[in-house]
This record gives C-alpha cells, sequence and structure tokens, in this order.
C-alpha cells in the first residue's frame, strides 16, 4: 500500500508469523465468529454477511455481495462499508494464529467505485508479529482473484485477553456468548471487535 503509515511498519525485531497448528485447514470455511457481527454474522440483515475461508500460510480469502442497503452514493457501496469488510477479512487472520486481537489501526485506499450488486473479493495475510502486534495487509478485487483492485488495507492489531470484552461489552450479550454450549462458537464470539 502506498503511504502506509509509520505506525504500520514492522519494526526490525518483528518476526514471521506462524500458523497455529490446530488452525483451520486451507479451504476450510471459518464461519462467522459471532452471530450479530455486522461483517460476518449471519443473524444481520443488513450485514455483510462476509464469507472468510482458511488459506495457504496465515492467509484467507473472503468474500461479500455488496447489497442496495450498503450504498453510500447511489448504486454505489459506501466507503465505511469497503472498510468494515477489510478489517473483516484482517480480523478472521487471528483465528489462524488462534489470537484473540483487536484492532489498533487500519488505514485504507479506495482505488475505484465498487458497484451495487458486486462481489468483492478480499485476500488478507499476517506479515509479521513484534509481541502483541500483529501486522496485516488485504486487497480487494471486484469480481474475483484476478478482477480489478478496488479497494487495500493495512492494519495493526493488538492482542488482549478476554477480558478486554467482558470489560467493555454489554453484559447481557457477553453473558450469552459465554453460556452458548457450543465451544468454538464461544471462544470465536471474543474473537476480533475493539
Amino acid at each position: 500500500m502506498s503511504g502506509t503509515s509509520a505506525a504500520l511498519q514492522p519494526p526490525a525485531d518483528a518476526v514471521r508469523p506462524v500458523r497455529h497448528p490446530d488452525a483451520p485447514a486451507p479451504g476450510e470455511l471459518l464461519g462467522a465468529h459471532y452471530g450479530q457481527c455486522f461483517g460476518c454474522g449471519d443473524e444481520q440483515p443488513h450485514g455483510l454477511h462476509l464469507q472468510a475461508r482458511a488459506a495457504e500460510g496465515v492467509s484467507i480469502t473472503a468474500e461479500f455481495t455488496v447489497q442496495a442497503a450498503h450504498q453510500g452514493a447511489p448504486g454505489l457501496a459506501h466507503g465505511g462499508v469497503l472498510a468494515t469488510a477489510l478489517d473483516e477479512a484482517l480480523g478472521s487472520l487471528n483465528w489462524l494464529l488462534r489470537t484473540i486481537a483487536v484492532t489498533g489501526r487500519l488505514e485504507t485506499d479506495f482505488v475505484r467505485p465498487v458497484p451495487v450488486g458486486t462481489v468483492l473479493h478480499l485476500e488478507a495475510e499476517v506479515t509479521a508479529v513484534a509481541g502483541r502486534k500483529i501486522y496485516c495487509t488485504a486487497t480487494g478485487r471486484i469480481g474475483g482473484p484476478g478482477g480489478p483492485v478496488a479497494v487495500r488495507a493495512d492494519a495493526l492489531f493488538i492482542e488482549v485477553k478476554v477480558d478486554h470484552f467482558i470489560d467493555h461489552g454489554r453484559e447481557e450479550e457477553i453473558q450469552a456468548a459465554m453460556s452458548d454450549p457450543d465451544q468454538v462458537r464461544r471462544a470465536r464470539a471474543f474473537e476480533v471487535n475493539p
């Protein structure tokens, strides 16, 4: 990404990311981390319903279709919705590290308009890890992996403890998520949101 700020440049002592041995296999659908998530949740009627799949290394691919509810200008995706899609894809990477992390910084370049009805194909990867800091990048292409670039982002995620969500979330939702009998869904509910 051109013009990336110094805050998104990994330090000299950063290391290459290592995929967790229990991470989903390449090609496996990651599924929603939380049903009410605007980015990936299947319980959000106007959400993105972003579908992410594990890829090779510490990377994912994802897609979502721009709906009428996602408009900014007439017939075009809202820039904030596109930034949300990038943030969701980047946040999904943490499942491959098996790390709970939140977005610390997200820098987005909007390269071309994305019309309503477009399938936006996203590719994201972790590029470096330095302590609790996770550096990653993503690209969104119109129509598929070979389509024209529409959006790009670089991000910094910060590893946190689950207490971050318990201390700052609304108690009703926290208790519901913590009471889920499905252990994987329970763990994933606290995965990526700030």
